[in-house]
């Protein structure tokens, strides 16, 4: 009863952006920042307490303008989602401009398998979604599956509208192994909090734990890695290239290559975030340990 009552309201909010539209649903998106960083700040001492500690030199005024921004972002991030299943083909494309293809076309040319690693930053879904599009090849997207069933069908018909297909979060890394070894192309986030044992990097200048999941990976299946970022624009749309993580002059064991490689990959979203700080996801408890 509870995950139906739930999916009926998800629903309804679904509808209501479609009749307003993606522009006013994006207008309304503010005013669900304001409602929520202001009236109910859900998470908002998380937030806060993660852009201190990332950036110790900003002023207080600084903290709260970035602090908004976030909300504001995930406000957009809501509402597009939920519209996504009511824009035709050409809308989609509009939103997101790819730069640089032939990069992508030219490393999967080359036989093996492609890991395309992304974060939990702007509107990550359409940038999972509108990738594959572009470049007219199926990605395996590793997505962790949402509490309420009836929203991860939801959720998961709209991640597969083009070439995708979805590899659920704890079955992921067996099936991912395989289809890097088949040549084919895995995408995964990279920027979730990791096990306390897991492999410590510098990010923002604090001792982070991560995962050794796409570090490891592509080692043992000697994938190229690439990262690309949907980075939102003045116009609400989304701009993003592939950037090739650096895998030469790795030395030491397995593990100290893993450490290396997931520093590469951390020193890249650092910079991304550093750029656009209001439009990574601040609301989870980064470091926690």
């Amino acid at each position: 009863m509870k995950n139906s009552l739930e999916y009926l309201a998800f629903v309804a909010f679904s509808t209501f952006f479609r009749i307003l539209g993606l522009n006013n649903a994006r207008k309304f998106a503010r005013y669900m920042a304001k409602f929520f960083f202001y009236v109910i700040p859900i998470r908002k001492e998380v937030v806060l307490e993660n852009l201190r500690k990332a950036f110790p030199d900003l002023s207080a005024e600084s903290i709260n303008e970035i602090a908004f921004g976030t909300y504001l972002n995930f406000s957009l991030t809501l509402v597009e989602i939920l519209t996504i299943p009511f824009l035709s083909d050409n809308q989609m494309r509009s939103m997101l401009t790819l730069k640089n293809p032939e990069l992508f076309h030219e490393k999967y040319s080359e036989g093996k398998g492609v890991i395309v690693l992304s974060a939990h930053f702007s509107n990550w879904e359409i940038g999972a979604m509108m990738l594959s599009y572009l470049v007219n090849t199926p990605f395996y997207v590793v997505a962790k599956p949402q509490r309420n069933t009836l929203v991860d069908a939801w959720m998961n018909k709209m991640r597969t509208r083009y070439n995708n297909v979805i590899v659920p979060l704890g079955v992921s890394i067996r099936n991912i192994f395989v289809t890097l070894k088949e040549k084919k192309v895995a995408a995964l986030v990279a920027d979730q909090r990791g096990p306390i044992d897991g492999p410590r990097v510098k990010f923002l200048g604090i001792d982070t734990a991560s995962f050794a999941g796409p570090a490891a990976l592509a080692l043992k299946t000697d994938a190229v890695i690439l990262y690309a970022i949907a980075i939102r624009n003045e116009n609400l749309n989304y701009d993003t290239e592939f950037v090739e993580i650096d895998k030469s002059n790795l030395s030491g064991s397995f593990d100290d290559q893993v450490l290396e490689l997931t520093q590469r990959h951390y020193n890249y979203l650092e910079s991304i975030v550093k750029k656009y700080p209001s439009q990574w996801f601040w609301m989870h408890k980064r470091w926690k340990y």
